[in-house]
């Protein structure tokens, strides 16, 4: 596995019934003092995508318990207000327009796609994040699936935040790349 940078004998001892607790955050402290600039890019990049995948697991799971016309509903009081105050309110026009097109199975196969791309990116960013060395392929072959259709994506219709998530992704799996090879290394070097 991937070698630590901090050895057990130079944290100091701590007792009493939270010790495990505090062991544990003086040693990540330290682990995250001595990484690279690079370690904690991609520390955060990860911790960003995880962020990403809770709030997709979350979306899923609103749009399996509502029904589209209580989300076209809610979307026409949400935005009202902002169209009253500018009539030529884009994102309002369109939020108003794509919920006006909702149906039972538009709906369920956004909740479907929400809620396995959440919950594979949650797991895939748990398990790397604890160095397990298999995540790293598949978080590489996961995210270009991914790019490869948020590409396509663009192609039909281009969006400044597809562009910026399909930067990220790009992104995230260079630093995956990068780490797998660093980690594959280090299995290498050490003796088992």
């Amino acid at each position: 596995m991937y070698t630590s940078f901090v050895s057990d004998s130079s944290l100091p001892r701590v007792r009493g019934p939270c010790s495990k607790v505090s062991y544990s955050l003086i040693f990540g402290m330290i682990m995250l003092m001595k990484k690279t600039l690079l370690d904690k890019t991609f520390i955060v990049s990860l911790v960003l995508k995880g962020i990403d995948g809770i709030l997709e697991i979350g979306g899923g799971i609103f749009l399996l318990l509502l029904s589209p016309d209580t989300l076209h509903h809610w979307i026409q009081n949400f935005v009202t207000y902002e169209l009253s105050r500018n009539e030529h309110e884009y994102i309002s026009r369109y939020l108003i327009s794509s919920a006006g097109k909702l149906d039972q199975s538009s709906t369920l196969f956004g909740a479907l796609y929400l809620l396995t791309h959440g919950l594979v990116k949650v797991i895939l960013v748990v398990a790397v994040l604890k160095n397990k060395l298999w995540a790293y392929p598949w978080m590489i072959g996961f995210l270009v699936v991914f790019i490869v259709y948020q590409i396509y994506l663009m192609i039909r219709h281009f969006t400044l935040g597809m562009f910026a998530l399909t930067i990220f992704d790009i992104f995230i799996v260079f630093m995956t790349a990068v780490e797998y090879q660093r980690h594959r290394a280090a299995s290498r070097d050490s003796p088992a």
